[in-house]
């Protein structure tokens, strides 16, 4: 099977602005943002579809949401953001499984 979009990202192999990476995910800007802060919250690991995910998926789904919180610091969202999961092709997901934060004056 051929590496997605976000694997390249990750492995280095087409470029991407990196907010934040650690071990379990990596942040990056969205290239064509819906909001003046439009970032992807990324897992290392594959996860076709959050419906797709399991028990053993638990810690790094769990872990995103706290790289949400500790991004939105980071840039002083004022703990205004939004965030949003697609599951699927009708429902906007694009690749596998990452978390959209959406922030701008006024949400």
């Amino acid at each position: 099977m051929s590496e997605t979009l976000f694997e390249k990202i990750i492995n280095r192999e087409i470029p991407a602005d990196i907010i934040y990476e650690d071990d379990l995910s990596i942040v990056i800007k969205d290239i064509q943002p819906q909001a003046p802060t439009h970032l992807l919250i990324i897992p290392k690991k594959v996860i076709p579809k959050l419906s797709d995910s399991s028990i053993e998926d638990q810690e790094v789904l769990g872990h995103l949401m706290l790289v949400a919180g500790k991004v939105a610091e980071q840039l002083n969202l004022d703990n205004t953001f939004r965030i949003v999961i697609n599951n699927g092709a009708k429902a906007g997901q694009v690749s596998f499984t990452c978390i959209y934060i959406f922030y701008q004056v006024g949400l």
